[in-house]
């Protein structure tokens, strides 16, 4: 069976029976894990430099860029990327999610200062970049310990301890429990996705934060195609991170195959990243708060949706072979594809390999975030008719 065929006997399969909140918030989480853990072993090179460097395209499941070297080599060392390890990406995703069953409703700044905070400092897990148990804080980098720094240590307003932060996908990155708390609708998505992101990020990071969440929220409605995911992430979308998306699905629009897009999707966010053509080595304005650009992550996911119309294994793929922060990248694709079409489109034997080596359940925090998610709504259920009897209450007098 092709991949097109498999993917083709899916979206009709979920046509005839209707994918349930179980089997999205399952395909956005698994997808977004396996996502992460294909680019990670690639993250930072060129799409020349991969190819150089595997022989070809990324197929699937590779090994760390420098070998058994990895633990020394620059600028990797001490990470052990590659070989199905999930990254920082995944290790906040799940975090995130520990914080939902922990509040068991709708998560704002406080809740990061609060609950996720102390866990990321407290409680160790298996890092699998790492190869041992470790406090989460010990793999982040300098823009997600800005969370313990001034939250912990500083005691900012928890919902404005993102500004002075270095600008980058950092929050964005973790976002799709939000969007899959919220399934179906995009703009509560997007505004809890703000809320919460303001402990970590300003500017066009949180932003990014916001329109990723509402992303993946619109992946989970009936019907839902890349073109509608996409008009629905646009539509919310501000200033430079708008315009990115706009660029960049116009140029989408003209591919079918990712090896003829690669160039023109870099090309259309281009004028909007900050980081420069060097990943390696950051233009001086990089990363700096501005209405007028975009993080290139999430632009890029989305275009990689829209030039494969939404087949989980391509679009992820696709992410991997763009490069340059390709681990994030396809772990937003991952997010979106998977919630789009559900577990049966994540590839089994990658999801196998990823959680069997990172040592991780990739399921549990699904299951757990889908019966939270149920709770959120019953009780959303329940504050709207209160609100309806309210204001029901308020327009009698006027009678």
């Amino acid at each position: 069976m092709t991949t097109t065929t498999a993917a083709t006997k899916t979206t009709a399969a979920a046509a005839t029976h209707p994918l349930s909140l179980e089997d999205r918030i399952t395909g956005g989480l698994v997808g977004a894990a396996v996502g992460d853990a294909l680019g990670g072993p690639v993250e930072g090179y060129t799409p020349d430099q991969i190819v150089e460097r595997h022989g070809g395209r990324v197929t699937g499941i590779v090994g760390p860029w420098h070998g058994d070297d990895w633990r020394t080599a620059r600028p990797i060392a001490p990470y052990h990327k590659g070989d199905g390890h999930i990254t920082d990406d995944t290790l906040m995703t799940h975090a995130l999610i520990g914080v939902y069953a922990t509040v068991r409703d709708h998560l704002d700044a406080y809740a990061v200062a609060d609950h996720l905070v102390p866990d990321l400092i407290t409680n160790p897990r298996w890092i699998p970049e790492l190869e041992a148990e470790a406090i989460p804080l010990q793999r982040l980098f300098l823009a997600e310990k800005w969370l313990v720094a001034r939250l912990h240590y500083g005691h900012h307003d928890p919902r404005e301890a993102g500004s002075g932060n270095i600008v980058n996908c950092g929050a964005a990155m973790y976002m799709a429990p939000v969007g899959l708390v919220n399934a179906a609708d995009p703009a509560a998505a997007y505004a809890e996705a703000i809320d919460i992101a303001g402990a970590h990020q300003s500017s066009y990071g949180r932003e990014a934060a916001g329109v990723f969440a509402a992303a993946v929220a619109a992946a989970c409605m009936p019907g839902a195609t890349p073109a509608s995911v996409v008009e629905a992430a646009t539509a919310l979308a501000k200033d430079g991170t708008q315009a990115a998306i706009e660029s960049v699905a116009e140029a989408a629009a003209r591919y079918t195959d990712f090896e003829s897009a690669l160039v023109p999707l870099r090309a259309a966010v281009a004028p909007f990243d900050t980081v420069g053509p060097d990943y390696r080595a950051p233009s001086l304005g990089a990363r700096r708060p501005s209405r007028l650009h975009s993080i290139e992550e999430l632009p890029i996911a989305l275009g990689m949706l829209l030039v494969n119309d939404g087949d989980y294994r391509r679009t992820v793929l696709a992410s991997v072979n763009y490069g340059r922060d390709c681990d994030s990248i396809a772990t937003m694709a991952g997010a979106i594809a998977g919630a789009m079409s559900g577990e049966a489109a994540v590839p089994e034997e990658w999801a196998r390999q990823v959680a069997e080596a990172s040592r991780v359940d990739l399921h549990a925090p699904a299951a757990e975030l889908a019966a939270v998610a149920r709770e959120i709504h019953a009780r959303d259920t329940q504050r709207r008719r209160a609100h309806e009897t309210a204001f029901a209450a308020l327009t009698d007098t006027e009678r």
